[in-house]
């Protein structure tokens, strides 16, 4: 083992939220990142449809299936393969989200729609900056297409963005479709990190602009 790697093993190890996401069982400390946008703006809720895009390893499919409870319904998918969930209300699949033929899929899957969409689908960090920030923004992109497709009206998504020159673009496009835009950042954000998350409430449009769309909100102490 390399210094550099001990000393990130290290670091993890003292993280609380990494702690608390071994004691409660959850497979990523990612999970408490949506346990308190959720606890926020109570855009999911019990018995909820919600597709859950990246959602490798697990630990925001068990977040959301917590909350939609037995009566709900909650599809996680990745492109690497998810370890099985033992809730009978959640289904795991084997997608690329970027691709065509997923949306094509899933807009076949739920002729009634869904209720969320939610995205922590992320690029291989290459460590240039520019690169992996248009990266990223192209993921999200996807993902609000996917969310424009298979969204009931009045529906809400969540998606990852790194911060950048493309955001302020993609706000704009997420704008046309949701009655509201919040940009947030969850406390269990690591402090080095730049990323944040768009949440669009209530989709009013699949992607045509909108008159009088309400103009984005920016809420960093979630």
């Amino acid at each position: 083992m390399t210094k550099s790697s001990s000393i990130w093993i290290q670091k993890r190890r003292r993280d609380q939220y990494y702690k608390l996401a071994k004691s409660g069982g959850y497979r990523s400390r990612a999970a408490f990142k949506l346990l308190q946008v959720v606890k926020s703006y109570r855009f999911i809720g019990k018995g909820d449809r919600v597709i859950d895009l990246g959602a490798a390893p697990g630990g925001w499919t068990q977040v959301a299936s917590e909350i939609v409870g037995n009566e709900g319904y909650v599809l996680g998918i990745d492109i690497k393969p998810i370890d099985p969930l033992s809730q009978p209300q959640v289904e795991l699949m084997e997608l690329d989200v970027t691709s065509a033929s997923t949306v094509t899929l899933l807009v076949e899957k739920f002729p009634d729609k869904v209720d969320a969409v939610i995205s922590d689908v992320s690029p291989n960090v290459s460590g240039a900056w520019d690169v992996d920030h248009s990266r990223q923004i192209h993921l999200a992109r996807k993902s609000l297409e996917v969310a424009q497709a298979v969204l009931k009206l009045g529906g809400n998504f969540l998606v990852k963005v790194f911060q950048g020159s493309e955001l302020n673009n993609f706000l704009d496009k997420v704008r046309k479709s949701f009655r509201e835009v919040r940009l947030v950042r969850p406390r269990a954000t690591r402090a080095s990190s730049s990323e944040l998350y768009v949440l669009g409430l209530g989709l009013i449009s699949r992607g045509r602009p909108t008159v009088g769309t309400t103009p984005s909100s920016v809420d960093l102490s979630d």
